[in-house]
């Protein structure tokens, strides 16, 4: 052993191991426990809240839920189920509700006989909220009494106590989220409204009311919604595919229990050419799949496969069809729950257990082969729908094969327009896709050619809402993405399937103009991306460029606006004292009028640029996002223009 490293060993002791108590953990390390410490974190708070409400719904014991957003940015969350038990903890030596409040792992979510399912599995929920908030109020109906407790970033600020009588029973708790954790503590309307509709789909019979109480109508009344849904799964499908044109009549759905696992199933087909598949597990929305989800598609793709064969629609056929040919135009939602869930990672992404798989796969069976039986002429519709979608398989899986040999026979096969990076390590590299050869130009001179590559896009992409999967590779734009990007596509077992492994650059930046045009276009390359390269979304691959909307000046004084208050204030600082002079405002409508040094310094210098990290909050509200605004029924893209009128700017 060297010197140095006697001397390095001298100062790491017993004295450098932090052992730390009660909450301290989650304050130390948030992130582990709610994800993140940005919007998304803040939003998991009240779910985590509002989860121990639904778990007292599913125990049997609750069937109201309110939410309220309070005007300090508090949020109260008060159900009327049995009540957080307020009696003496042996053990702990205090109240179970102070236990359940300051000790990680501690609730009733650990015992059979309290809860056989439950979405907070953990036991931190709550406990991390209480750690994570400036304060929380805890309120319990119970016994004819109401007891409460205070906590100042989750430390107790007196011992339960008795502050009234009652006749009701369940729970409250309020919290204020403390603003030293999270960069953003403003709490968003539909974003958690989203939540509360998809939890009262899940949990049919439940009525949740969401408030607002910084917002008001022209009444004078707060913002107010009741979430309720007495159809469950059957309402869900139905919400999602509003804006789609459906193939059969209703919904197909089951509800049943499979080897003791209770099973929720709803699925409808439409005219569009995308799968979404929605599945959850004890309300949590898997996003990544796992068992559950190869149930439902090995018993969906199982049962009409035989009934196509048996009824010789496929006799024609020259080629087989694939698992994913049954999924196209689909859209289905699973939920199940699990009374011991095993989830892979810590995100609840992936459910493994492996004895849900069975269940699922014989529900769905069991479910279609009566519905193909007494309804065939859906069934003929559902059938000619997969060969369809074979076909266009086949065709696209040419298309896509003259593409990535064009690849190989030319050499590098990175587009002709491509201005590539000179850094060949992905994780340094990105690539900006830029609305327009004049802008794209002068993006090629304002970079940094070690490791920004330009990609100009010539006009509007083309829709991929609207088009079969073959068609996709035939448009000279998104070939040249999918070739300047370097990922594959399509596997034995899923012809869809997004290979990223050879992708070239860690950041794919989209920089469009900021005017209706760049709106447009941003939101068409999106929709590719969200229906096929999801997966560089989920990676945390897809940026935004924001440049500038103004440029502020007064003689050699100039300053960027990025919106409207920012340029007032530049207006007011460059006239200095009050005094009325000229000061310029240039607003800029496309990247075009930049000169390539002022694109550099605004919008791709690293040290000073804004990139807008594009992100899957709500995969559900996502997928009836994009179909709204960019599918072919008209009325639901009208009635949201009605609606958000009011937030558009017209530049005149």
């Amino acid at each position: 052993m060297t010197e140095e490293q006697k001397k390095n060993n001298q100062g790491y002791s017993a004295g450098n191991i932090q052992v730390l108590e009660g909450l301290e953990a989650v304050r130390k390390r948030p992130s582990m426990y709610i994800g993140d410490t940005g919007i998304r974190g803040l939003h998991h708070l009240v779910y985590e809240v509002v989860d121990n409400s639904i778990d007292e719904a599913l125990a049997g014991y609750c069937d109201v839920i309110s939410v309220i957003m309070n005007v300090d940015n508090s949020i109260t969350v008060k159900d009327n189920g049995r009540g957080i038990p307020i009696d003496f903890h042996e053990k702990e030596g205090r109240s179970a509700l102070e236990v359940v409040m300051t000790v990680l792992h501690a609730g009733g979510k650990f015992d059979k006989d309290t809860y056989k399912v439950s979405g907070g599995l953990h036991g931190v929920g709550v406990s991390c909220v209480n750690a994570l908030s400036e304060q929380l109020i805890a309120t319990v109906y119970r016994d004819g009494k109401i007891w409460q407790q205070e906590y100042n970033i989750g430390k107790p600020q007196y011992p339960v106590k008795e502050v009234g009588e009652t006749s009701e029973t369940g729970t409250q708790v309020q919290f204020r989220p403390d603003t030293t954790i999270f960069e953003d503590n403003v709490y968003n309307y539909d974003t958690l409204a989203s939540r509360m509709r998809e939890l009262a789909f899940l949990n049919k019979g439940i009525r949740i009311t969401l408030t607002d109480m910084r917002n008001f109508d022209d009444e004078g009344n707060p913002l107010s919604e009741e979430f309720y849904s007495e159809g469950g799964l059957f309402e869900f499908v139905q919400f999602l595919d509003a804006s789609r044109e459906p193939l059969i009549g209703s919904p197909i759905y089951m509800e049943g229990e499979k080897s003791g696992i209770p099973v929720e199933v709803a699925l409808i087909y439409n005219t569009s050419f995308s799968e979404n598949i929605h599945a959850y597990v004890n309300n949590i929305n898997t996003h990544e799949g796992g068992t559950h989800l190869q149930g439902f598609r090995r018993g969906l793709t199982a049962t009409l496969k035989k009934y196509a064969e048996d009824s010789g629609m496929l006799s024609k056929l020259k080629f087989d069809i694939a698992g994913d040919d049954f999924r196209e135009g689909l859209t289905a939602v699973i939920s199940v729950k699990v009374a011991e869930p095993q989830f892979e990672g810590q995100t609840k992404t992936k459910l493994g257990n492996r004895e849900v798989n069975a269940p699922v796969s014989q529900a769905v069976s069991e479910m279609l082969t009566h519905y193909l039986e007494e309804n065939p002429n859906d069934a003929r519709t559902i059938v000619n729908k997969v060969i369809l979608a074979a076909q266009a398989r086949h065709a696209a899986r040419k298309a896509r094969e003259m593409v990535q040999r064009k690849n190989v026979l030319t050499g590098s096969g990175l587009p002709g327009k491509l201005s590539d990076c000179s850094d060949r390590n992905p994780e340094n590299c990105e690539v900006y896709l830029v609305e327009g050869d004049s802008a794209g130009g002068t993006a090629k001179q304002g970079r940094d050619r070690n490791f920004q590559a330009i990609l100009p896009l010539r006009g509007k992409i083309l829709n991929v809402e609207k088009a079969m999967h073959h068609k996709i590779f035939d448009n000279e734009e998104i070939k040249n993405i999918y070739t300047a990007l370097g990922v594959r596509v399509g596997t034995e077992e899923d012809s869809k399937a997004l290979d990223t492994s050879k992708l070239r650059y860690h950041k794919v930046i989209i920089m469009c103009d900021a005017d209706v045009d760049g709106s447009h276009i941003e939101t068409l390359i999106l929709t590719f991306f969200f229906r096929h390269m999801r997966e560089l979304i989920e990676g945390g691959n897809i940026y935004i460029a924001t440049p500038p909307l103004y440029l502020v000046k007064k003689g050699g004084a100039m300053k960027y606006a990025w919106n409207d208050k920012q340029r007032d204030q530049f207006v007011e600082e460059l006239k200095g004292n009050g005094k009325e002079s000229s000061v310029g405002i240039q607003r800029y409508k496309g990247l075009g009028e930049m000169n390539a040094n002022q694109l550099w310094d605004t919008t791709m210098n690293p040290e000073f640029r804004t990139l807008r990290r594009v992100t899957i909050d709500n995969a559900v509200e996502a997928d009836r996002i994009f179909s709204m605004l960019m599918g072919d029924d008209v009325p639901p893209r009208r009635a949201f223009i009605e609606k958000n009128a009011k937030y558009a700017k017209i530049d005149v």
